[in-house]
């Protein structure tokens, strides 16, 4: 879809799913099985990434009658047999295979890539798809760095792609609604927001031994830029997250699906320090990431704070995880089952009121970047908004591992008083895999 044309079927088609099993599509209630549309009204994918995320997010793209998936891609023999599943679940057939993303670039049968890779690997699919005239849902963060972030939003820019970061409550009625509240002033001058989560989910995952890759996995592609290190089943696959080599744990985890509500309400501003505390204090495993962690971010106009704990499941106002704004006249508690206000006594800018949650906000992220493809229109999430959102996080992290106060210089995408902190605002490639024009 180089020069794609908005049809009116199309335009009627830009609605919302109405439930996890149909469609609305032209104003008719569709099963996903029940399709009709044209070829050339097709909107034909390719998964890289066939792991949990993956295979979601491919269930939930196969939702849109006008989605076909032409192509599953994993190093994992087992996850292509799972994705492959989805498909024939969705659409009564299979798709092509590959356990190299590159093998999809060149394909002129493709208009969009989905990765739902490990963080380390979101990167490269995304510049180079771009690159290569594809538009690209990627999962969250960006990657396992602010300068590849970066990296991705000028290739999306200069290749003129449409891109979406898959950080679905940026679709989410209900959080639209309370940040639409917060930035009504009507809770007064809000100078602190916050955002938690004590997760009783997570346990030790032990300390196995390295060992061989299991058969049908292509291990070194599986490493790709991250450094070269022997097989351990902890470092694969969903504990992935725990290890700096390929994410940023839960900093960047849930961190950037909680802090982009605290980012939508409050404005585009960047953080101008950022402090933080914590470590290993509960897992006793090899994990590398901490399972206690603060950072405190200091805005312009307000401060921010994150707070994760591990293998507790008590939280703030009787939420395990959440977010609240805090202003002079009340404040707004929300999480997936809704928000409230508890107002301040003696003012009259905002009463109590509690509204409820628990939509599923993802099939209408998957639409609304279905819908920029065909329209060209920029996403909900687009890049500038997931670079923003996941550099806020990866500050986060980045305090905490350089053990001190980081000072960030917005416009150069610096740490201007730490050199060792400035160096974890890049990643280095392992050759002879190469991220064009990544900063150093």
């Amino acid at each position: 879809m180089k020069t794609p044309v908005v049809s009116r079927r199309q335009f009627l088609g830009r609605q919302m799913p109405a439930t996890l099993g149909t469609v609305v599509w032209g104003g008719v209630l569709l099963s996903p099985s029940a399709r009709a549309v044209p070829p050339s009204e097709q909107v034909r994918l390719g998964l890289i990434g066939a792991g949990g995320m993956g295979r979601g997010d491919l269930a939930t793209f196969l939702l849109n009658p006008e989605v076909e998936c032409v192509v599953v891609c994993d190093v994992d023999d087992k996850q292509i047999a799972e994705g492959l599943k989805v498909v024939k679940d969705k659409r009564g057939k299979t798709a092509e295979t590959s356990k190299d993303f590159r093998r999809l670039l060149d394909r002129k049968d493709l208009d969009v890539l989905l990765v739902a890779t490990p963080d380390h690997w979101h990167a490269l699919p995304t510049v180079l798809g771009c690159e290569a005239g594809k538009d690209v849902y990627v999962e969250k963060p960006l990657a396992t760095s602010i300068a590849e972030g970066r990296v991705m939003v000028e290739a999306a820019r200069q290749n003129r792609r449409i891109v979406q970061m898959g950080a679905q409550r940026r679709s989410s009625p209900t959080y639209r609604q309370a940040t639409d509240l917060v930035r009504s002033g009507k809770l007064g001058k809000v100078g602190l927001v916050r955002a938690w989560a004590y997760l009783d989910w997570i346990k030790p995952i032990g300390k196995p031994a390295d060992q061989q890759a299991p058969a049908g996995v292509d291990y070194d592609f599986w490493l790709g830029p991250a450094p070269k290190r022997p097989f351990n089943p902890n470092r694969f696959h969903f504990n992935f997250r725990w290890f700096w080599d390929y994410a940023g744990g839960l900093m960047t985890d849930w961190g950037v699906h909680l802090l982009q509500v605290l980012l939508w309400a409050m404005g585009p501003e960047p953080p101008k320090a950022v402090v933080a505390s914590g470590g290993k204090y509960v897992l006793d495993d090899n994990s590398e990431t901490p399972d206690t962690q603060i950072a405190i971010y200091e805005f312009p106009s307000y401060t921010m704070v994150w707070e994760h704990k591990v293998s507790v499941g008590l939280g703030l106002y009787n939420r395990p995880w959440g977010m609240s704004f805090t202003g002079t006249a009340g404040t707004l508690v929300i999480n997936d089952s809704g928000w409230e206000v508890i107002s301040e006594p003696n003012q009259d800018t905002v009463d109590a009121q509690k509204h409820p949650g628990g939509e599923d906000p993802r099939p209408a992220h998957v639409r609304n970047f279905l819908d920029c493809v065909k329209s060209r229109q920029q996403p909900v999430e687009n890049l500038e908004e997931g670079h923003h959102i996941s550099t806020v996080a990866h500050l986060g992290n980045i305090a905490l591992r350089s053990g001190s106060r980081i000072v960030w210089d917005p416009v150069h995408e610096i740490v201007t008083n730490d050199r060792k902190a400035n160096k974890l605002v890049s990643v280095d490639y392992r050759a002879p895999w190469r991220l064009p024009n990544l900063r150093r």
